[in-house]
């Protein structure tokens, strides 16, 4: 069976058709940004606000004890390791929608051709059902990305117009919206997490 040749990076930027992301588009990938970024340093500051408090609590108790903080040192000795590693998680946690927000200055890419579906191969990690590529209208594949599901993909290929961005996937298929990026994001992520209506 023929498979077919990739796009490099640079064949995708001098082939197929592009356009700059909206200021709608990237504000939503920011809004999430600072959603995760709030979730990820509550635990952080929470930490060092202890870790300090204990410290100034006991000058305040007890100002004529030398060194003043000597009753503290123990507890903020708990506290201070505990916010260094909370905020070293929080960097981990925020590490992808930084990648992805700096990924909007990047193109999106529109191609006239075909979607196509298979199924999991030896690469694939566990829970992938598969992946889904966007094929040139002869037939190179444009980007392919695994996907998560609870059912293997069968291999199919049907036309279509897509756009898609090597970071983020498939965007729109004829128009719809994949739901890759949201329409729309709260403020900071408050509510993001409800079920569609």
């Amino acid at each position: 069976m023929f498979t077919p040749i990739a796009l490099t990076p640079a064949e995708r930027r001098t082939t197929l058709v592009r356009r700059a992301w909206m200021a709608s588009e990237r504000r939503v990938v920011a809004r999430g940004l600072a959603g995760r970024a709030l979730t990820a340093l509550e635990p952080a500051a929470i930490g060092g606000l202890l870790a300090w408090a204990a410290v100034a609590l006991a000058n305040r108790v007890t100002p004529n004890v030398s060194p003043p903080a000597h009753d503290a040192l123990p507890i903020a000795i708990v506290f201070a390791p505990v916010a260094v590693a909370f905020f070293i998680y929080a960097i981990w946690l925020v590490r992808d929608p930084i990648i992805a927000l700096r990924k909007t200055f990047e193109p999106i890419f529109i191609v006239d051709g075909y979607v196509r579906t298979r199924g999991c191969d030896d690469l694939s990690a566990r829970g992938s059902c598969g992946y889904v590529a966007v094929l040139t209208s002869d037939g190179r594949i444009a980007g392919e990305w695994p996907a998560i599901g609870p059912a293997e993909f069968s291999r199919t290929v049907r036309p279509a117009v897509a756009e898609f961005s090597e970071f983020g996937g498939i965007h729109a298929i004829d128009g719809r919206s994949t739901g890759i990026l949201p329409r729309s994001f709260p403020p900071l992520g408050v509510g993001a997490n409800r079920p569609p209506a």
